[in-house]
């Protein structure tokens, strides 16, 4: 069974959850990852969420999103995730917003609540999605031109604000990550 990693106020761990339960009315503050992912031409990776997803299925979205296991580094996470989803191979892989946070609710009240830092990834070749994780994918030029998830929409601004050429976005600081970010648990 999948677990995530509960937080408290200050990032660090207090415990784990069932990912299969932890998103509710009341989900609790808890450790996630976002990844931008680009290709050798700087095409930017949009996904689409399955049908079958508990939070915003069927919505557009950045690349891959993760939680971390319970003792995995979030760099590690990402990695993973990248190839159980989407099948890709990474790169490169770069801490790019470490201090993001969200929360927000769907319309039918069921919440996102994370601390959750952004990766820039560069991938060589085309995905091969999980279709129970991705409906579609399409690479673009960035920014992208669509509305996307929530978080998405909320990290955007942040990325923007690093610069136009996502090649050339500032490294963050691992120092600001949440202290559970490095696996401590």
């Amino acid at each position: 069974m999948e677990q995530v990693v509960l937080l408290d106020e200050s990032g660090r761990a207090i415990g784990t959850a069932d990912k299969a339960t932890v998103h509710h009315e009341r989900t609790p503050l808890h450790l996630a990852f976002s990844s931008y992912v680009f290709d050798e031409r700087n095409r930017f990776l949009l996904t689409r969420r399955a049908l079958s997803k508990k939070t915003w299925p069927g919505v557009w979205t950045n690349s891959c999103c993760g939680h971390p296991a319970p003792g995995e580094a979030i760099g590690d996470a990402v990695v993973r995730r990248l190839g159980t989803e989407l099948g890709l191979d990474v790169t490169t892989i770069d801490l790019v917003l470490p201090e993001f946070r969200y929360r927000v609710a769907m319309p039918d009240g069921i919440v996102e609540n994370e601390m959750c830092p952004v990766y820039r990834v560069t991938v060589a070749g085309d995905p091969t999605p999980d279709p129970s994780e991705v409906e579609d994918f399409e690479w673009v030029e960035w920014p992208p031109a669509r509305e996307l998830s929530p978080w998405a929409e909320l990290q955007l601004p942040q990325l923007k604000a690093l610069g136009d050429d996502p090649r050339r976005w500032p490294v963050g600081d691992p120092g600001d990550l949440p202290p559970a970010a490095n696996g401590s648990i």
